[in-house]
């Protein structure tokens, strides 16, 4: 039982520190003790957080009983408990009323304030807490949970949504975010916000703060350490000339691509790739030469070349990762021509043997890389229904010109 007390009053304060007689305890927790109101329910609220099991109970039910009239002087004035305070913006079901003197009453700190936004099941009361735009500065958990609230109204939603951008997402533009990450040692995450297309104008662009953060911890790689010669100016217009169309269409067939190979497409994947189709061409090349895994894993996909072949141009992608990328029939015929002529990832066999059997590797990298497969790699290609005829008739003249057979 708290011995903290807002009451100078002796009974309040023995009764709250649990060294008033067992008899005074019980009476005060069934309300029959004759104390002014505020003091009666500073005990009640006390003892109902008690670790005594009948005084407890008796405080539940006592509390239950109050008239909710007599309530509202109390929770209204400037010297009302905070513990008090505090309970009565944590019951959802009381009138509002009751919660309107709690909002209105300056002593009831903005966390609990928060929880009230969190539970109430009356809109207007949520109006009336997004009325307070300097109770939400102080306290921005109450802006979530405003928005988060079902029973929230589109004006609640709107003043919340208004604050939340005015007052923090504007003040944590690209700039500040940068300056953010670099605290944190992420020097490439920092340099990607700060080149984005989209965190020029963050506030207008769609994403949110979280958005930015969420996309820049996908970033490993530093500028310096990135090659974009490849980057001609033969492909300006496709980093932008791109439709709302084309990028919902991407959108869909990477989904899509996920769903056909894996049983259950994680959450926290299905959520990456829609933020990151919330980026211009342009960005997405970007991501696809600095990100992590997981952003390569996605951007393999996009059907824009550029974009697939900024992932192949990423200084940290991996023996294994071009081995799987070898090996799929969605990547362009560009991409696995890159690869096919690739000194260092030519040198692999795994990866030489996934492209010749892959049926989009363009023919003549098939041709050439077929003369250094086995012997029972090449019979496999030889019968091999899902390549080309072109590639099943060179297979078996290699298999003859070894062999001797005919």
């Amino acid at each position: 039982m708290s011995t903290e007390t807002t009451s100078s009053n002796p009974v309040v304060v023995a009764i709250t520190g649990g060294t008033a007689p067992r008899p005074a305890q019980v009476a005060a927790s069934r309300g029959i003790l004759p104390l002014p109101q505020a003091d009666l329910l500073e005990i009640l609220v006390a003892l109902v957080s008690g670790n005594d099991a009948e005084l407890r109970d008796n405080a539940a039910a006592t509390l239950r009983e109050q008239d909710n009239a007599a309530l509202i002087p109390v929770l209204s004035s400037p010297d009302a408990p905070t513990s008090v305070l505090i309970h009565f913006a944590s019951q959802p079901e009381m009138p509002t009323a009751v919660h309107e003197a709690v909002i209105a009453n300056s002593g009831t700190p903005p966390n609990a304030i928060a929880k009230l936004a969190r539970i109430a099941t009356s809109g207007n009361l949520l109006e009336l807490i997004s009325l307070n735009q300097q109770l939400l500065i102080r306290e921005p958990a109450i802006i979530d949970a405003i928005i988060a609230n079902p029973n929230r109204t589109p004006e609640a939603e709107r003043r919340a949504a208004e604050t939340k951008r005015e007052f923090f997402e504007k003040e944590r533009g690209a700039e500040q975010i940068a300056s953010e990450l670099r605290a944190q040692g992420k020097e490439a995450a920092a340099e990607f916000i700060e080149k984005s297309e989209f965190a020029e104008h963050l506030d207008e662009s769609g994403f949110s703060v979280d958005d930015a953060m969420f996309l820049a911890s996908h970033i490993e790689v530093l500028d310096k350490d990135t090659d974009d010669s490849w980057l001609g100016l033969e492909f300006i217009e496709e980093i932008y000339e791109e439709s709302e169309a084309q990028r919902q269409a991407t959108l869909e067939k990477i989904i899509g691509e996920f769903i056909n190979e894996e049983e259950d497409v994680p959450g926290e994947r299905i959520s990456m790739i829609n933020r990151i189709m919330k980026m211009g061409v342009k960005d997405r090349v970007k991501l696809g030469m600095k990100g992590d895994r997981e952003a390569r894993n996605i951007l393999i996909r996009d059907p824009n070349k550029l974009v697939s072949s900024a992932v192949v141009n990423n200084p940290r992608v991996t023996e294994q990762e071009v081995e799987m990328i070898a090996a799929m029939k969605s990547v362009s015929e560009d991409i696995l021509r890159q690869i096919a002529m690739n000194r260092q990832w030519g040198r692999s066999y795994t990866i030489s043997l996934n492209l010749a059997k892959n049926p989009r590797t363009p023919l003549a990298n098939s041709m050439t890389i077929m003369n250094k497969l086995q012997l029972r790699d090449l019979t496999g290609l030889s019968k091999d229904r899902n390549v080309p005829e072109a590639v099943r008739r060179h297979a078996t003249r290699l298999l003859a010109a070894r062999t001797g057979k005919r």
